[in-house]
């Protein structure tokens, strides 16, 4: 829950180590130009690397190309 509201946020996103964002719950995709993309399920994965064929969406290439990036957790 959240501590500041007493609620649930209705989606969280977690990025993963060298990877994807990982976006589950209850959310909209939509283009800059506020088209929506169909996301067609309840979890996604989001490229970071730039390099997927499939963007927004993640196909894997990162770890072809050597994508680095951490989680930004304190450890």
């Amino acid at each position: 829950m959240r501590e500041d509201q007493h609620t649930p946020p209705a989606a969280t996103i977690t990025p993963y180590q060298d990877g994807p964002l990982l976006v589950r719950g209850d959310f909209a995709l939509v283009t800059p130009d506020g088209q929506t993309i169909d996301a067609r399920r309840g979890t996604v994965a989001l490229c970071r690397c730039g390099k997927s064929a499939l963007k927004p969406f993640c196909d894997g290439t990162h770890k072809a190309v050597g994508f680095r990036a951490g989680t930004n957790r304190e450890s």
